[in-house]
């Protein structure tokens, strides 16, 4: 699904009925004449704020499963944009059909474990994103709560930039911004005591909200998939070093041992990182739903 072009761009596919009106790093999105939205996730891998030249097999239809799980377990606590998985055969079990939503224009992140870009500020400031953070803490270490980190969006190929809470009331203003927060921890919060009964830590994740057309803050894009979160096998969690994870990791530590410079177009992946890496997708998706692929 969804190839590259000569220049390395990706390439959406034509779908009958519908009109192609965006590519992002994974998706593509359609229209049709009733104003619905069609999200095709592809099997495009992205790391490094670059997509990738290759794919892993079966990972769009992963994602777009596994956030209809979560859609589903968590719609008590923020209504979703899903309107039907009746998709065309084309794109079946990878995309689902939508909502139109006026996105907020800030990624609504929430950490419950140190690492990553967290990380790297905490050890400057000891804090992440405005929160403030006890001494002391290491890579992987659990966070006393849960913490809201927004971001703010980036185009493909640039960097998104963490803010502050008051940061992101600047953009989206500060009563919804409260609500973001509310409804982002209350989420992880609520994902992550499941997930930790399957044997996984979710360390942090992201969700996108809009206003539906009554303006209530829906939830969108994807949720709690391994393009969009960190999993970390429970059994294998200690701080102070990488955790064995369940996202793209193995793309991320290849492509960092490569020599890449993360500037120029990046490489090929082998074939055993892209094995791997289509085996631990499927095994989160597993693991998670408990059921099979």
């Amino acid at each position: 699904m969804s190839g590259f072009g000569a220049a390395g761009a990706p390439v959406a596919p034509m779908i009958d009925g519908w009109t192609h009106i965006r590519t992002g790093k994974v998706r593509d999105l359609y229209s049709n004449d009733e104003g619905e939205i069609l999200l095709v996730a592809s099997d495009r891998i992205s790391a490094f704020d670059w997509v990738l030249p290759s794919v892993i097999p079966n990972k769009g239809a992963i994602l777009t499963q596994l956030s209809l799980f979560w859609f589903e377990l968590l719609g008590d606590i923020v209504s979703n944009h899903i309107i039907t998985e009746d998709v065309p055969s084309q794109v079946i079990d990878r995309a689902v059909i939508v909502q139109p939503l006026e996105m907020y224009e800030i990624e609504c992140v929430a950490r419950g474990y140190l690492t990553g870009s967290g990380l790297i500020e905490y050890r400057e400031n000891s804090a992440v994103c405005g929160n403030a953070l006890p001494q002391g803490l290491l890579d992987g270490s659990q966070l006393p709560s849960s913490i809201f980190t927004p971001a703010t969006k980036a185009e493909v190929g640039d960097h998104d930039i963490n803010i502050d809470f008051e940061g992101a009331a600047k953009i989206v203003g500060r009563d919804i911004a409260e609500d973001l927060r509310a409804t982002t921890l209350k989420l992880y919060d609520t994902a992550a005591e499941y997930a930790l009964g399957r044997g996984i830590i979710l360390a942090d994740t992201k969700f996108e909200f809009g206003a539906n057309p009554e303006g209530a803050i829906t939830l969108g894009d994807e949720a709690l998939t391994p393009d969009s979160s960190r999993f970390w096998e429970a059994d294998g969690w200690a701080p102070g070093k990488s955790q064995p994870s369940f996202d793209k990791q193995f793309v991320r530590d290849w492509l960092i041992s490569s020599g890449w410079d993360k500037k120029s177009p990046p490489p090929e992946l082998p074939n055993e990182i892209i094995e791997k890496t289509a085996a631990r997708y499927e095994e989160a998706f597993e693991r998670i739903t408990g059921t099979k692929f």
